[in-house]
């Protein structure tokens, strides 16, 4: 596997031997000061040149990058074509010896409109003198934000009113939609609560990792062993136990976030679901009545 100063040494060497590439900078976890090297981590790069036409009429300029896995354009429209020389376009490629790098090709007007809107930038060539200076590279635009009221008491109601789809699901045996309702609603309200519970522990000046990557460095271990728990097979029955850990969960961590900033903890939707998901879980298949 080719190392880091071979790849950034790669990368340069293109760019400084094509007149069209005028710039390049660097994005992502190997900006950030605060996150651990390792061997998966991407090479986020953006060449910055003077059209974006010839680059992808003849693609074969990437294969000096090495042997692909795999290549994947996320730019392309719904019909799997490119646009007509776009401002900004990206190849995603995975290469034989496990490498990754997600470059961009992106026109200079692009550039000067978003250069360092990503506070996680590093200038790494620039041939013109066309990229602006920069700060130091921080994670400070990803660290957990505080809540508003309003926002706090929405992310209570939501968590707790989408638990009756889950119940029902179960009921049903459609246990597909149960799980799509556990991680595509429930669980984003379970980790924005766990973000919000961790921002109080750490004045707001952590990151946690997309996904809550970095939940396990910030949660205490009866917390994380909880957290963990809230995950489910396709079992019913696991499902109904992730579904009420997760619930016991997000009501200890909402109410010491509440009383971090003197919002109220509304129980009473709290208990009442609590009370309609316990007798949803023991009806009969041929229920005619849930109470």
């Amino acid at each position: 596997m080719r190392n880091e100063q071979e790849m950034m040494d790669l990368l340069l060497s293109v760019a400084n031997k094509d007149e069209r590439i005028r710039a390049v900078y660097m994005n992502g976890s190997r900006t950030n000061p605060n996150v651990t090297k390792d061997i998966f981590q991407d090479y986020d790069m953006v060449y910055v040149v003077t059209e974006t036409d010839s680059f992808l009429k003849d693609t074969r300029w990437l294969d000096v990058f090495g042997e692909r896995l795999m290549l994947q354009e996320p730019d392309k429209n719904d019909q799997g074509t490119r646009l007509e020389d776009p401002d900004f376009y990206g190849y995603l490629m995975l290469f034989a010896d496990g490498n990754r790098i997600d470059l961009h090709i992106e026109k200079r007007a692009h550039m000067q409109e978003n250069y360092g809107v990503d506070k996680l930038t590093i200038p790494l060539m620039d041939k013109d003198g066309c990229l602006p200076p920069l700060p130091a590279p921080t994670e400070e635009d990803y660290h957990v934000q505080k809540p508003s009221e309003g926002t706090y008491n929405a992310c209570c109601n939501n968590f707790w009113w989408c638990q009756q789809n889950v119940a029902k699901s179960l009921w049903r045996d459609e246990v597909p939609y149960a799980l799509f309702m556990m991680e595509r609603v429930i669980r984003q309200d379970l980790n924005q609560m766990v973000d919000w519970w961790i921002g109080t522990q750490t004045d707001f000046s952590v990151s946690t990792g997309k996904a809550g990557n970095y939940f396990k460095h910030y949660l205490p271990a009866e917390y994380w062993s909880l957290y963990k728990s809230t995950y489910a097979s396709a079992s019913p029955e696991q499902v109904w136990e992730a579904l009420f850990t997760a619930g016991d969960l997000f009501r200890e961590l909402a109410r010491a976030v509440a009383r971090e900033f003197s919002y109220v903890y509304r129980i009473e939707d709290d208990q009442n679901m609590r009370v309609y998901l316990k007798q949803v879980r023991q009806l009969p298949p041929n229920a005619e009545e849930i109470f």
